[in-house]
């Protein structure tokens, strides 16, 4: 083709979209079929990768309309257009589109074929060039520069040294577009990447006490960036930004419609204006409690009456899973619950209705729940706190040894257990201490500083030996604290009982601010808008990261609308209400950097391994049956291993690493805008050599697919039957001085209710339980790490056979969790009454299955 003369038929093929590209009850509709019918629809132009020899700029593109060939009415449109390529043009690397339409289309792909495609069903088979789209492009009719030409460049990739100069200007051109210029308000259909402060939490204009302080751009409240919406700011307070309209995103970070089926703003307000209305309707108080056990357990055997029959339609079309056993009684409809797994593979649920609160259980689920982020080794003794204890009083822990000795059966003093490394721990102390008088304030709603202490049996499994809960001292009160064991007393086994449902509130809270949304989505959500800012579509570090960026930005930017807002499902639900995003912003400041957000960094940090060359993955685990890290680790090496082959066939040397201008710029975009605030912490790593880039990209894929798997698609199995996992403690523990002398009797005159009015109320329970189920769910459309449905589309045989290996080795991966899931040696993981540990099971079916690794975080 570059050398002759020669026929190409450039073959493109639209993917239909409800109303969007050739929507039916448009009025435009009519105009937009006579432009197909003549063949002036859809514009494509040729772009030579070389310059003109004579004239050392580029060449005069081919410029060709297309006509449309063939209509699936389902689901695809091709169109089909013809060139007439001179001799001496070289090769195609780009292609311009101009969408003369009156609406969006979605562009799949585009081939180029020798000859007409149409006259040779064979021609399709063997394309010249493909180029993967996957994009919507807007119409021309639109105005303003970006809806004018789309660039679409070849699938082959080229670091920006190696660009062929026929192409430099358009890769420069296209990362301009997509850069923006930082000013006006962003509309649906724009493709800008640009960054902001977590400014849009509060609603002051509508609501005084939906006032919140913005996240990000200070020193008392450092956070990530978040994507720039540009809405005008608060009329009450000038720093927040109004919350008018949905949130932007840009139009190819949207979900699929499969996917927006599944979750979308409608969904979560399915929640709540459908579910919660349907319980609120049956109670005189939404604080109410559960008035027993047994009605807790009627949620998943009778459901929850629905006060209208019309509101059925639609809840089953939004909500199915929450419906999927729907039961009709006369003159009755009702909303019933899917009951976890970890209520379901109780075998004496039945009978004892606190096999959820065994201390047992409760010990395991630190290694093998879905907070498997919170245990650390013990390493001194006796514990101490680093606040100052002139503001929150004595720093010493109440735990002494002799409390812990006890608890162990005098089996080994508190010192030999701190040297062989068999105690850990559970710490809230520091984090939540300084606003436990905060959240105190609100209503309905406690808090305390807690610490839990669990012992390294024999087996390998965990015996949870001490709780402690601390009330910090204030102007009118000295600081409260206090140990709890487990006991013999029926008294101190209640108390016992609700100290732990205190430490579960407290680790649900920080499973869902810090371990889940902190870590995965807003850290993550700067990663995407710097790779898009800085690195064209033609970079292969763009290429290889793009998979894993996959609807994330979206999710983000619902989460913003409905779950972590002021007033939204979070704030609701959990205890610290309306300070949740502030802890989430404090735990930023303290705990996050980037370099430990590697597994085995992590690991490190917390105590749970330590380097050692001679072992499997370089690490020798604390805890030898810890399934969240016996699998992870299994992941994390076979990411490495992908990652390392993949930029070792782009990058041969240290130089090419840090002569890479796109590759740096993107790194600089996400250390000193996107983490801005972090810039100057320690842990960023220097990306100058091939090593040091591998790293930072499997840290980053790492976090984007298997730490959010690992913290997410487990949340409906532990957290369904909500005693196993209170997002909130609404009521102190019956024994804080100063004791109220009728709250205490109370409490000894009937723990069982005093219990359950410590957990969530009705309607905080049943809210939390179908947004658990919704975001436990996978997609159908679920693009899975390692999957064949995301292999790379260049045809480079290097790339190709490394991505095969990785798709192998995850198969083998899936057989080797299931053969430890079933090793009785395992007790973490293996036993009477046990959930298999599956998070890390690369692979799921769609729906909620307690498994599966999604290239991204997703949901």
């Amino acid at each position: 083709m570059a050398a002759v003369a020669a026929r190409v038929t450039a073959v493109a093929t639209i993917r239909l979209t409800v109303g969007g590209f050739l929507n039916s009850l448009r009025p435009s509709r009519a105009i937009d079929d006579v432009k197909d019918l003549i063949g002036r629809s859809l514009c494509l132009e040729l772009v030579s990768s070389q310059l003109d020899a004579k004239t050392g700029k580029e060449k005069p593109t081919l410029r060709s309309y297309a006509h449309k060939v063939a209509d699936d009415a389902a689901e695809l449109v091709t169109y089909e257009a013809d060139f007439d390529v001179p001799a001496g043009f070289g090769a195609v690397g780009a292609v311009l589109v101009s969408n003369e339409h009156h609406a969006e289309m979605f562009l799949e792909d585009i081939k180029l074929v020798s000859g007409s495609a149409s006259d040779d069903d064979e021609s399709d088979d063997a394309p010249l060039l493909a180029i993967r789209c996957n994009s919507y492009v807007q119409p021309k009719s639109g105005g303003g520069d970006a809806p004018g030409k789309r660039v679409f460049f070849a699938n082959k990739p080229y670091l920006p040294s190696q660009t062929p100069p026929g192409l430099r200007s358009y890769r420069k051109k296209d990362l301009e577009q997509k850069r923006g210029d930082g000013r006006g308000q962003r509309k649906s259909t724009d493709r800008i990447y640009d960054f902001d402060t977590y400014n849009d939490l509060g609603d002051p204009d509508n609501d005084a006490n939906k006032a919140r302080p913005v996240l990000g751009g200070s020193k008392q409240f450092p956070y990530p960036r978040r994507c720039r919406t540009g809405r005008p700011m608060s009329t009450k307070d000038p720093k927040t930004e109004t919350r008018k309209g949905d949130n932007y995103v840009p139009r190819d970070e949207a979900f699929s419609e499969v996917k927006e089926l599944q979750f979308s703003v409608s969904a979560v307000q399915s929640v709540l204006h459908a579910a919660v209305p349907a319980v609120q309707s049956t109670l005189i108080d939404a604080n109410r409690p559960f008035p027993s056990f047994f009605v807790i357990d009627k949620l998943f055997e009778d459901g929850v009456e629905l006060p209208k029959a019309e509101q059925l339609g639609f809840l089953r079309g939004v909500v199915p899973r929450l419906l999927q056993t729907l039961r009709d009684s006369p003159g009755d409809q009702v909303l019933l619950f899917d009951a976890p797994a970890n209520v379901k593979s109780h075998e004496l649920f039945a009978e004892d209705k606190f096999a959820w609160l065994r201390d047992e259980e409760f010990a395991r689920e630190t290694l093998a729940g879905i907070n498997p982020y919170a245990v650390e080794l013990v390493r001194e003794f006796p514990l101490k706190s680093k606040l100052d204890p002139a503001v929150y009083g004595p720093a010493e822990s109440a735990i002494t040894a002799e409390i812990l000795e006890r608890q162990m059966g005098c089996v080994m003093t508190v010192a030999e257990a701190v040297k062989q490394k068999r105690l850990f721990m559970v710490d809230y102390h520091d984090l939540f201490l300084p606003y436990v008088h905060k959240i105190r304030a609100l209503e309905h709603t406690t808090m305390y500083g807690s610490r839990t202490i669990f012992f390294l049996c024999d087996d390998g499994t965990l015996r949870l030996l001490a709780i402690e809960l601390t009330r910090p001292k204030s102007p009118t009160q000295p600081q409260w604290r206090r140990v709890f064991t487990s006991s013999t007393d029926t008294t101190e086994s209640w108390l016992w009982r609700m100290a732990k449902s205190h430490v579960r509130a407290h680790d649900s809270g920080h499973h869902e601010l810090v371990t889940h949304w902190l870590r995965t989505h807003c850290a993550v959500e700067p990663y995407i808008i710097a790779a898009n800012r800085q690195l064209s579509e033609m970079h292969p570090i763009y290429q290889l990261l793009h998979p894993h960026f996959r609807y994330t930005m979206r999710i983000n930017a619902l989460a913003r609308s409905a779950l972590i807002n002021a007033g939204g499902i979070i704030e609701l639900s959990f205890s610290p209400q309306k300070y949740a995003m502030e802890l989430s912003s404090v735990a930023y400041d303290k705990f996050w950097s980037f370099d430990t957000e590697a597994l085995p960094a992590d690991l490190i940090r917390r105590g749970m391994a330590e380097e050692d060359p001679s072992a499997e993955h370089g690490l020798k685990l604390t805890i030898k049956d810890y399934p969240f890290a016996n699998d992870g680790l299994l992941i994390w090496d076979a990411i490495k291993g992908w990652v390392q082959a993949y930029v070792s066939r782009f990058y041969p040397d240290a130089g090419s690493v840090a002569g890479d201008a796109e590759l740096q710029a993107f790194w600089t975009d996400v250390r000193t805008v996107g983490h801005g605030d972090k810039k100057d912490a320690p842990g960023w790593p220097t990306l100058d050599s091939p090593a040091s880039l591998a790293h930072a990209l499997t840290t980053i894929i790492w976090v984007a697919s298997a730490h959010h798997a690992a913290v997410n698609f487990g949340q409906y199995n532990f957290g369904g039957y909500f005693p196993n996992r209170p997002s909130i403690a609404r009521t102190n523990m019956p024994v804080e001085e100063p004791v109220d002398a009728a709250a205490f009797q109370a409490f000894l005159d009937n723990p069982d209710q005093a219990l359950r009015e410590c957990f969530p109320s009705q309607v905080q329970a049943t809210l939390v339980m179908a947004v658990l189920d919704l975001l436990s769910t996978h997609s159908p459309d679920e693009e899975y790490l390692g999957g064949l449905e995301t292999a790379p589309w260049n045809d480079d045989a290097e790339v190709q056979a490394a991505y095969g290996k990785l798709n192998a080795r995850l198969k083998e991966i899936e057989g080797i969790i299931d053969g430890r899931n079933t090793d009785r040696r395992l007790k973490n993981r293996c036993g009477a009454g046990i959930v298999p540990y599956e998070l890390m099971k690369p692979f799921s079916e769609e729906g909620v299955t307690g498994k599966g690794i999604p290239n991204s975080t997703s949901i």
